[in-house]
C-alpha cells in the first residue's frame, strides 16, 4: 500500500539532514529535507557552514532575513523558503507510493518558525510539529538577531510572522518546547498555540536543550503524533481543561491510552524563562477520570502539568501565571 511522508525543515545553521530522513524512513514515512539556505549539506572549506551554492541559492538565509525586510517581498528568505517547502510537499505528493492526504511536517528552531508559516498559509498537510519555533516575534521578544522598530516592525510582522497566519492554521499541531528556551521563550510560543483554532498538542519539556539531532529530532511524542494521523496509532493525551481551588490547582485530559503518573511543573523565579530554576514534584492522578492535582508550592510563580501515559509518552498543560 501507500506510505505517509513528511518534510523536514531544518533549523539555522542546519541543512538537508539524510539521517533525519532515514530517521523517519525507519519509522515507514517517506521523507524530504531540503537545505533553505542556499547550500548542499557538504562542509564548507573553512568548516564555518555549509558549501554555498553560487549564483543560484537564493537569498541570504535567516541570519541575514530581517535586514532583507525593505526588499520585494520575493527576494526575501521566509517567502523563498515558504516556497521551497511548498515545492517538497507538492512533490511528494505526486509520487505514486505516497498517500497524499497523510503528509505532515515538522521543524527545529527556525524551521519551526517555518513550519509556524507554512501551517497558516498550505492547508495541504495532515499535520504540524513545530519544535522550540514559534510566532509573535515583536510581542514575545523572540528570536536572537531581530532589531527591527517601527514600521519595519510592522512589515516583518505582517508579512512575514507566523501571528499572522495561525487564524489560517487547520491542521492539528503538536509543540514540543523547553522551559528555557533561549531562543523562542515560552510566553511566546504560549501566545502562537493560543491564536489557533484547530486542535492543538503540547509537550513542555524541563530544560530541554535547544539542538538539532537527539533533542530536536527525535522525542517519540513526535512520532506518536503523527502515527495518530497516518498509520492508526493511538493519539497522544488531549487536554480538556484546568483550574484552581482551595491552593490546590488540578487539569484534565482525555486519553485512549492508559495515564500512568503526572507531575506538576513550577518556578519559584522571575524574569526571562530561560534564566529560571524550573522544578517538578509528583501530582495525584486519577487514571479514570484522567484528572491530575497538586498544591501549588508556596512562592510558585509559574506551573503547569505534565500527564505521561503507558508508552511513556508526556503531553502537557498550558503554563499558569500563579498569583497568591
Amino acid at each position: 500500500g501507500k506510505v505517509p511522508a513528511i518534510v523536514l525543515v531544518h533549523g539555522g545553521s542546519g541543512t538537508a539532514y539524510a539521517e533525519w530522513v532515514r530517521l523517519w524512513n525507519a519509522r515507514g514515512y517517506a521523507a524530504i529535507a531540503m537545505d533553505l539556505c542556499g547550500s548542499v549539506p557538504i562542509r564548507s572549506p573553512d568548516g564555518s557552514g555549509w558549501l554555498k551554492i553560487p549564483r543560484y541559492g537564493g537569498p541570504d538565509g535567516w541570519q541575514n532575513c530581517f535586514g532583507q525586510i525593505s526588499e520585494p517581498l520575493a527576494d526575501q528568505w521566509p517567502y523563498y523558503a515558504v516556497n521551497a517547502i511548498g515545492r517538497a510537499r507538492t512533490f511528494l505528493g505526486k509520487q505514486p507510493e505516497i498517500d497524499a492526504s497523510k503528509i505532515g511536517i515538522t521543524g527545529v528552531s527556525w524551521g519551526a518558525y517555518l513550519t509556524c508559516l507554512v501551517a497558516g498559509i498550505d492547508t495541504r498537510f495532515a499535520f504540524a510539529v513545530p519544535v522550540y519555533g514559534c510566532g509573535f516575534f515583536r510581542d514575545g521578544k523572540t528570536a536572537s538577531g531581530n532589531k527591527l522598530t517601527g514600521e519595519a516592525m510592522d512589515r516583518w510582522t505582517l508579512q512575514c510572522d507566523p501571528s499572522s497566519y495561525f487564524s489560517n492554521v487547520k491542521m492539528p499541531t503538536l509543540w514540543v518546547d523547553g522551559t528555557n528556551d533561549s531562543f523562542f521563550p515560552m510566553e511566546a510560543v504560549k501566545m502562537s498555540y493560543s491564536s489557533i483554532k484547530a486542535p492543538v498538542t503540547l509537550s513542555q519539556k524541563v530544560r530541554m536543550t535547544h539542538s538539532h539531532g537527539g533533542p530536536g529530532e527525535r522525542p517519540e511524542e513526535i512520532f506518536a503524533f503523527a502515527d495518530s494521523f497516518c498509520s492508526g496509532g493511538k493519539p497522544l493525551a488531549a487536554f480538556a481543561g484546568q483550574g484552581f481551588s482551595s491552593r490546590e490547582a488540578w487539569v484534565s485530559f482525555k486519553s485512549e491510552v492508559p495515564l500512568e503518573s503526572a507531575e506538576l511543573v513550577f518556578t519559584r523565579d522571575t524574569g526571562p524563562n530561560k534564566d529560571r530554576k524550573w522544578e517538578s514534584e509528583p501530582a495525584k492522578l486519577d487514571a479514570a477520570s484522567g484528572k491530575a492535582s497538586a498544591a501549588i508550592p508556596e512562592g510558585t510563580k509559574l506551573y503547569y502539568f505534565n500527564v505521561i501515559d503507558s508508552r511513556k509518552l508526556s503531553v502537557s498543560s498550558p503554563f499558569v501565571e500563579f498569583k497568591q
